[in-house]
């Protein structure tokens, strides 16, 4: 049976409006409790944020978008349709992956336009592969999302069902990069599919395959874009809990849980106010969360922090169709340049790059004739780190427009307009643990019931949300975090009626 919250739940303060918030509200609203929200910002989005400058709207988190269907289960919560408020267009190519060599590929969820696409790059014999690998990960998918992420455990024993046998049978807790070479020979492709690991805040030579299902999400599932940016994401989910009677408090940062025995039962903000509560989701930064708690739950094996990245956002004249939304350029070097930024604390010396053009999506987010990249660079997060960003960081951002030019956009880097440079020591001051906007690497000690759980043994009515916790970093698993983190307080939702739910709200 799943631990849950003892006592009365009426009134919940959820902390941190980002999606993992943003997804409890709206959980917890759906099954009658009273909610605020308190936000430090004066936006929802948390990671998932937005500046505006020199008439550029810049999303300022995460540019790939999969998994709509869990954004409509968050609506679905309060009886709301997703259609109703916000307006996804796939995006086709989902990425154009360049290589050193001078080729390129573009990516395709669909089978038929992948597989050809692969048979004119490789030869149908990874074309065939593909197909056998695109099988592999649906069921990896399939099985995952119904048995482990989007699951409550309460320890690494109730992982102990067929689900895990047939996981393992698969290969789900061998190497990513193994099981993909299994099916694909070039090295090329093999990095299109294992990539994504760097999303979970490892490298791909040592990632467990089971995270292969982050390949499927953005290479079968489908990439999708919101217009007017990824903001819109937030903006809709926040615009739906309010809707719903869900009260948020904007610029307002929590600093202090008063508390009564092994009970939260208000908190406090900087603006003085003091807002009772039956419970609390907390979806700050590890580190805060513990220290509001007062305590840090005891492990085995330290807190290892994902590796972090720079990014550039930048301004150019409309480029046309040289660049499709989602760009990938994979550098010569690959396994030895994780090593640099993971055990080195060393920049990149042969950087993949991802560079997107979200104006490719949604033209208005720039002044007219102009479009706006994003393009982010992995570096070392600030505990391994020995890079001095203060005084390299600029010079280092430079090197990556002049890289990203080289390789893609041939003057990129005379007409850029640069309007914003953020380093892991600027990661760190919006508080990221470590300088990393990927929280916690996903490493077998910190994944499924081995990662930071979203109960804190000693209080009994805190509940722990977002990308730190279960089930980890991404955009659909922070959305998956808040629905965990509202079923410990509201018990688990019966499967048929989350069906039913989403059938009413007239969502896809």
């Amino acid at each position: 049976m799943m631990r849950t919250v003892p006592g009365a739940t009426d009134h919940v303060v959820v902390v941190g409006a980002g999606l993992s918030g943003l997804s409890a509200a709206l959980q917890l609203a759906g099954r009658g409790r009273s909610v605020t929200v308190v936000e430090r910002y004066p936006f929802p989005g948390g990671r998932m944020g937005q500046a505006d400058i020199r008439g550029y709207r810049i999303d300022t988190g995460p540019t790939v978008l999969t998994m709509p269907d869990i954004i409509d289960e968050a609506f679905a919560a309060v009886g709301a349709s997703m259609d109703d408020h916000l307006q996804l267009d796939l995006v086709d190519p989902a990425y154009r992956a360049s290589f050193a060599d001078g080729s390129s590929l573009d990516v395709h969820t669909d089978a038929a336009a992948m597989t050809a696409a692969i048979e004119q790059f490789a030869g149908p014999t990874e074309a065939a592969g593909y197909l056998r690998m695109r099988s592999w990960l649906t069921e990896l998918y399939q099985l995952e999302m119904k048995g482990f992420i989007a699951s409550n455990f309460d320890s690494p024993l109730s992982l102990l069902t067929p689900q895990l046998a047939r996981l393992a049978a698969i290969g789900g807790f061998r190497g990513w990069e193994k099981m993909v070479g299994k099916y694909i020979k070039d090295e090329r492709l093999q990095r299109v599919f294992t990539f994504q690991a760097l999303y979970a805040g490892v490298p791909p030579q040592q990632a467990l395959a089971a995270y292969a299902v982050i390949a499927y999400m953005d290479t079968v599932a489908g990439v999708y874009f919101p217009r007017g940016g990824m903001r819109a994401v937030p903006e809709a989910l926040a615009a739906a809990a309010a809707a719903a009677g869900v009260e948020f408090r904007y610029r307002s940062s929590v600093t202090s849980l008063e508390k009564s025995g092994s009970r939260v039962t208000a908190v406090r903000t900087d603006n003085g106010d003091r807002i009772a509560c039956d419970a609390v989701v907390l979806t700050t930064e590890l580190p805060l969360t513990y220290q509001l708690l007062g305590r840090t739950p005891r492990r085995a094996v330290k807190i290892l922090p994902a590796p972090s990245a720079v990014v550039i956002h930048a301004g150019v004249p409309a480029v046309g169709d040289k660049l499709v939304h989602h760009n990938i350029s994979f550098g010569k070097k690959w396994a030895g340049t994780f090593d640099e930024i993971i055990r080195e604390g060393q920049l990149m010396s042969d950087p993949s790059l991802l560079v997107t053009r979200p104006t490719a999506g949604d033209p208005s987010l720039a002044p007219v004739g102009r479009d706006l990249l994003y393009i982010l660079a992995p570096a070392p997060n600030l505990d391994v780190g020995v890079v001095n960003w203060a005084s390299a960081g600029e010079a280092y951002a430079q090197q990556v427009l002049t890289k990203a030019s080289e390789r893609l956009l041939p003057g990129l880097d005379d007409d850029a307009d640069v309007l914003d440079i953020v380093t892991p020591a600027d990661w760190a001051r919006q508080g990221m643990a470590a300088g990393s906007p990927f929280a916690l690497a996903h490493t077998f000690s910190q994944t499924g019931p081995f990662r930071p759980a979203n109960l804190v043994r000693g209080i009994d009515n805190a509940v722990l949300a977002g990308g730190s916790t279960v089930p980890g970093v991404g955009v659909p698993t922070a959305l998956l975090s808040g629905r965990l983190a509202a079923e410990r307080i509201a018990g688990p939702v019966d499967e048929l009626f989350r069906k039913r739910t989403i059938t009413r709200s007239g969502s896809r």
